[in-house]
């Protein structure tokens, strides 16, 4: 029987719709996305895109928790979390390549109440870390002396309008543009890491005085071993939202070769540039030096040069702005795909998913983008909106790993265009390291889990009491998962 209350026949939508309701056809119809739009070199970009901010700037408060040695640990081991993550989620992306990405996984393997809270954790990722990013923005424009402003909120509303516009307009003229602001950001590092490279010194990594009494403290760790820890969600910053890749699925030629190609060229390179950036960086300028900067490439090339700006830093300056307007560009799009995949299933209203004759979620993109400009102009908190998103990401992280593991048990026949490599090792070693990113962000910023977990609740309740009751058969998350109920069924008949 059809689990959480959804009904069992595949020609209507879910429970609760009522006569007289559209039927799949024009329901989905209603709810298309433009198909084709983009091969593997635009998906490589977006995931690119996703992360090339967290380049720029926030990884270095990780020297502050865990001196270099700390993070250096902790940037090692998210880094395999996310590579054991995305060869999971290539291959699940492959199995059933549509815009739910990883609820649509998490809703095969553990059920409704699965599907909804890994595409909660999603979703607050997505929709709070464009709110965040829109606060950093607006930091550089004013530190930059643009436009003669002296508040943030225009720029906040610039960013909510022009770039949602961008993405009205058409998925493939929005992934374009999010390709060449990226490779802005891609080159203008590569740059920086060749400049700062010429005044690197050892002898400035471990430089950071950190706390004699801790557990295991030494030069290289100068807080101990609990500062590897609590520089774990530091370390995520180099790779977080690599794994929104999956959600441009219903939008891309041939997924099931595209997908897993695009994801693993994202990855590599962002190993290559988190390589690129910490090490040039803290060796140029000290560890100690960056560890509270809120533009620390630039802080470190200025360092170097005697404290003074440089026609390479005042470059690296304006490419951080072009880092950050691909990241939240990127951003907004992963968030929108996410809402629409859950609307569309009745997870969350249905209207939500509603596109435009451009094929565009357009209320997708305008609620989250209203949403993220009101917290934005409101608190102004960008560091500690980006702290609830990143304890949203662990938690998805950790629903999605469990995935993939529980469908190679269950469904060791089920048919898969591309493999895991290592299997379920692979995405094990994922899982557990995705429970130690849930805890360590307890340790950062308490309040910003709390936070998380408080919305957690409110969502929680909205699908037990209302939604879970009124899912949609037809959209093809739950037409999947039915499927695989249905097949069970008859194979123990």
């Amino acid at each position: 029987m059809p689990m959480g209350g959804e009904t069992a026949s595949p020609g209507r939508a879910g429970k609760g719709q009522g006569q007289g309701q559209p039927q799949p056809d024009a329901y989905l119809a209603r709810r298309s996305l433009r198909r084709g739009s983009a091969g593997w070199v635009l998906l490589t970009g977006l995931g690119v895109a996703y992360v090339v901010s967290g380049d720029y700037a926030g990884w270095n408060f990780g020297l502050a928790e865990g001196g270099f040695g700390g993070l250096v640990i902790a940037t090692v081991a998210m880094g395999l979390m996310y590579t054991c993550l995305v060869f999971s989620l290539a291959e699940l992306s492959a199995i059933l390549p549509t815009a739910g990405g990883g609820y649509g996984f998490a809703r095969r393997a553990l059920g409704p109440w699965g599907g909804f809270l890994t595409g909660t954790a999603v979703l607050i990722e997505y929709v709070l870390a464009p709110a965040a990013i829109a606060v950093f923005i607006g930091g550089y424009v004013e530190s930059l002396g643009l436009f003669g402003l002296t508040s943030g909120w225009p720029v906040y509303l610039a960013c909510f309008v022009l770039f949602t516009g961008v993405h009205l307009w058409g998925v493939g003229e929005a992934l374009r543009f999010s390709f060449v602001v990226t490779g802005i950001a891609v080159a203008a590092l590569l740059v920086f890491a060749a400049g700062a490279l010429t005044h690197f010194d050892a002898a400035g990594l471990t430089d950071v005085a950190g706390d004699a009494s801790a557990f295991g403290s030494g030069s290289w760790l100068p807080y101990g071993l609990l500062g590897v820890w609590a520089a774990v969600p530091f370390g995520m910053w180099f790779f977080l939202g690599v794994e929104g890749v999956p959600l441009a699925a219903e939008e891309t030629r041939d997924p099931a070769r595209t997908l897993p190609r695009a994801m693993s060229l994202a990855i590599g390179i962002l190993v290559l540039l988190a390589l690129l950036t910490l090490l040039p960086a803290a060796g140029a300028a000290g560890s100690d030096a960056i560890k509270d900067a809120d533009s620390p490439l630039v802080a470190a090339l200025e360092a170097a040069a005697g404290g003074e700006p440089t026609a390479l830093s005042r470059l690296v300056n304006y490419a951080g702005l072009a880092g950050l307007v691909a990241s939240f560009f990127s951003l907004v799009y992963a968030g929108s795909r996410q809402l629409f995949a859950l609307s569309r299933a009745g997870y969350l209203p249905r209207f939500l998913s509603l596109t435009s004759r451009r094929q565009a979620p357009y209320l997708g993109l305008l609620v989250p983008g209203a949403i993220g400009f009101t917290l934005a102009a409101a608190t102004g908190d960008g560091a500690r909106m980006l702290n609830v998103a990143v304890f949203g990401a662990a938690v998805s992280y950790v629903l999605m790993s469990l995935s993939h593991v529980v469908l190679r048990r269950r469904e060791p026949g089920l048919h898969r265009p591309y493999r895991t490599p290592g299997g379920q090792l692979t995405s094990s070693v994922a899982l557990v390291l995705a429970c130690l990113a849930v805890v360590a962000t307890f340790l950062v910023d308490p309040w910003a889990a709390g936070i998380a977990l408080a919305l957690y609740l409110v969502a929680a309740a909205y699908f037990a009491l209302h939604s879970r009751h009124r899912l949609v058969a037809a959209a093809p998350e739950e037409e999947f998962a039915l499927l695989a109920e249905a097949t069970s069924a008859l194979d123990r008949d």
